[in-house]
């Protein structure tokens, strides 16, 4: 008797200490990366639905859905812009607040973040938070929680924000490399203030450069336009340090669906939705994503340092389109060797 009650007291004992490490482990897991997170999170639930042989969305939907949140923003009359959002003009006809020039007064704006991990890591567009003087994040249940900015990258058009909540649902990240014009994807967000909408297209291109980050380097001003019609020079430029490649879509996205979720069939995250080529400021069939495996890299360095770690080399490049080769007298056949 005496030595089973010693067998119980050692397996009670064993399983105390498990507990307890496990529980030690668990508290002191933030030294890993999103990506060793992920990878942990998703080692004992491979996904098996083909990315881009199915047609049913269901599963995808139903997977990626809860993870997708509802940001709101609140900005106060310093902050503000002129049209009253707290974001860059250029994104205002694509996700802003509302339209129209409104007083510098106390405003609001919402976007999507996508939740990449289970205590609270949240991905989303700068734009949607950039200049916020508070975010609310709204959950898939409905509770509202305050977010606080770990890392946000102007060239990018991305931030990584967190809530201190655990057990939260979470997105996998995909490998936005191995996607296929022509595949299927679905658009997770909360378009024009709507509860979470998903929409359905294929990718229609991949690598796209719309030029919407460096939209202010490249209009010029009146004293630079009058200088250029005087010297026939146009004004030199900084370095264009914005990175765009985007993935091109036609499933719909609209205002509100900046920081949302573009999912292949396999329900795996390949893209932050970020602008749409629109001439109404609503969806047109074009909208675009950033990429997921170049969101990596940048959220990583969010959540080390705070903030993106690039190196230069001092140059910068530009396409050699038929415009630019005549305008350097440059024969375009040279190029094509």
């Amino acid at each position: 008797m005496k030595k089973i009650g010693l067998i119980v007291f050692a397996a009670f004992l064993g399983g105390a200490v498990a507990i307890g490490a496990y529980k030690l482990l668990e508290r002191n897991n933030d030294g890993f990366s999103l990506t060793e997170k992920q990878n942990m999170m998703f080692a004992s639930n491979p996904v098996k639905i083909s990315s881009a042989g199915s047609v049913d969305f269901v599963q995808a939907a139903a997977a990626v859905s809860p993870a997708v949140v509802h940001i709101k923003t609140t900005y106060n009359a310093k902050a503000s812009n002129d049209s009253g959002s707290g974001m860059p003009d250029m994104f205002e006809q694509f996700f802003g607040g509302g339209s129209g020039r409104r007083p510098r007064v106390p405003s609001a704006a919402s976007g999507s973040g996508v939740i990449l991990t289970a205590d609270g890591y949240i991905v989303t567009n700068n734009h949607v938070v950039d200049n916020a003087d508070k975010i609310e994040v709204i959950l898939s249940n409905r509770r509202k929680v305050t977010a606080k900015v770990i890392g946000k990258d102007a060239n990018t058009d991305l931030a990584l924000i967190k809530v201190d909540v655990t057990g939260l649902p979470f997105v996998k990240m995909g490998n936005s490399d191995n996607v296929q014009v022509g595949e299927w994807v679905l658009a997770v967000g909360f378009p024009l203030d709507l509860q979470t909408t998903v929409t359905a297209g294929i990718v229609s291109a991949k690598a796209r450069n719309i030029g919407i980050l460096n939209r202010e380097n490249q209009s010029m001003t009146q004293e630079e336009w009058m200088e250029m019609q005087r010297t026939g020079k146009r004004p030199e430029r900084p370095a264009n340090t914005a990175i765009e490649s985007y993935i091109q879509t036609d499933a719909a996205i609209n205002p509100g669906n900046s920081g949302g979720a573009l999912v292949n069939a396999n329900g795996e995250l390949v893209g932050i939705n970020a602008a749409i080529a629109s001439e109404t400021g609503r969806n047109e069939g074009y909208g675009f994503a950033i990429p997921v495996n170049l969101a990596k890299k940048i959220l990583e360095d969010f959540k080390q340092y705070g903030v993106v770690k690039r190196g230069y080399i001092g140059v910068s490049f530009a396409a050699l389109d038929a415009d630019k080769a005549e305008e350097l007298k440059v024969k375009r056949s040279m190029v094509y060797m």
